[in-house]
């Protein structure tokens, strides 16, 4: 039992998701209104329209536990599975769309995306991508504050695990996450800034309301923020994960991280603050290479081979772990390592399938339908 003045550490999840058309297996720019009618009406305000009219947004419950969050992210994924599948339609868990176009893509017709569109212009026509976010109950305003400035450290961690926008357009781009290319071409996005307090991060945000520039602030796109709406801490650099354990997994670490953070400042200990500008290093390499290549590990000063982080990682959140019952999901990480992010096995398909002769269409076609089954497929526990 926690004490009344530890955080909840709740867990809550979203993902986005293409829907593409079994046929052709490109994105569809216009679903059937009756299909994303369907999932928004099953979802009762858990599965929602995104930008653009060929995605869908979930949004699991608060959850308790890992596998409360693991239960409801299989329940939405099927949802969308089963409806879509009547519809001649499946959806993906990646942040891109292996051949798609983003200029044939139609956006979602509600007031905020049209705004959205009007200011941002070109730089939003591209955003054919999608993510994953992690919410993680933090009570108590200033310590989210806290926590996020030493939190950042790990985001290039997370993201080297979560993988899944190799390709582009038809292109294999040579990145791992291309989708952070295209979505650091938005302003406010990128590694978070630091503040000293919650106030201090409020009257920053509150210029640029007042100005008018920004409505609110969930224009705030940070890889890591407070969540405007809730009373969370929401780490955001992930990729959407293709697989659902790997998803669940990196939710785990997420909330084990900032269980060891809090963990270390009840004794009067915190992580060291580095500059961004070495988390920024980090964050490309992940990018670039997911875990290929070394990251740098900054209190040595010196690059490290990933596993070896890895291991370091999982021994620091270990206790907290066992306290949150999530032991497996953490470990499972070495499974990602062995086998591969959803980049890793999205090439090893377009590869092997080019080796047997397929033309890059077809082999990019292949992709999709791995793509397909693996979001469709939900391991049992």
């Amino acid at each position: 039992m926690r004490s009344s003045s530890e955080p909840p550490f709740t867990v809550g999840i979203e993902e986005e998701y293409l829907l593409v058309d079994l046929h052709t297996r490109d994105a569809d720019p216009d679903p059937p209104a009756e299909l994303l009618a369907e999932c928004t009406q099953r979802g009762q305000g858990q599965i929602t329209l995104e930008f653009l009219r060929s995605q869908l947004e979930v949004g699991t419950r608060v959850c308790s536990t890992l596998a409360e969050a693991r239960t409801d992210l299989a329940r939405l994924r099927s949802i969308i599975v089963e409806v879509s599948r009547r519809f001649e339609r499946a959806p993906i868990a990646a942040s891109t769309h292996p051949f798609a176009r983003a200029i044939k893509q139609k956006p979602t017709e509600k007031d905020r995306y049209v705004s959205l569109a009007n200011e941002m212009q070109a730089a939003v026509r591209r955003m054919l991508i999608c993510g994953m976010h992690v919410h993680v109950g933090i009570d108590d305003d200033d310590l989210r504050i806290d926590l996020a400035n030493q939190f950042s450290y790990f985001l290039p961690h997370l993201l080297a695990l979560s993988c899944s926008s190799p390709f582009w357009e038809g292109e294999r781009t040579g990145l791992m996450s291309f989708r952070l290319t295209i979505f650091n071409s938005l302003p406010r996005t990128g590694l978070p800034e630091r503040f000293d307090s919650y106030g201090e991060l409020r009257r920053h945000l509150d210029m640029l309301i007042r100005n008018g520039l920004i409505e609110d602030t969930t224009k705030i796109w940070w890889d890591l923020r407070p969540s405007p709406r809730y009373p969370t801490l929401e780490v955001r650099i992930m990729d959407c994960c293709t697989s659902l354990d790997d998803a669940i997994c990196l939710a785990a670490l997420t909330v084990c991280i900032v269980r060891m953070l809090y963990r270390l400042r009840r004794a009067n200990q915190c992580w060291r603050i580095y500059p961004n500008v070495l988390i920024a290093e980090n964050r490309w390499r992940a990018m670039r290479y997911s875990f290929d290549e070394s990251l740098l590990d900054l209190a040595r000063g010196e690059l490290v081979p990933f596993a070896e982080l890895l291991d370091e990682l999982i021994a620091l959140v270990r206790e907290d772990a066992e306290a949150l019952g999530c032991v497996r999901e953490v470990e499972h990480a070495r499974t990602i390592l062995e086998r591969g992010t959803s980049a890793h096995r999205q090439l090893r398909v377009f590869e092997e399938a080019r080796e047997r002769g397929a033309s890059e269409r077809e082999a990019l076609q292949a992709v999709v339908d791995f793509l397909i089954r693996e979001t469709a497929s939900v391991p049992a526990v």
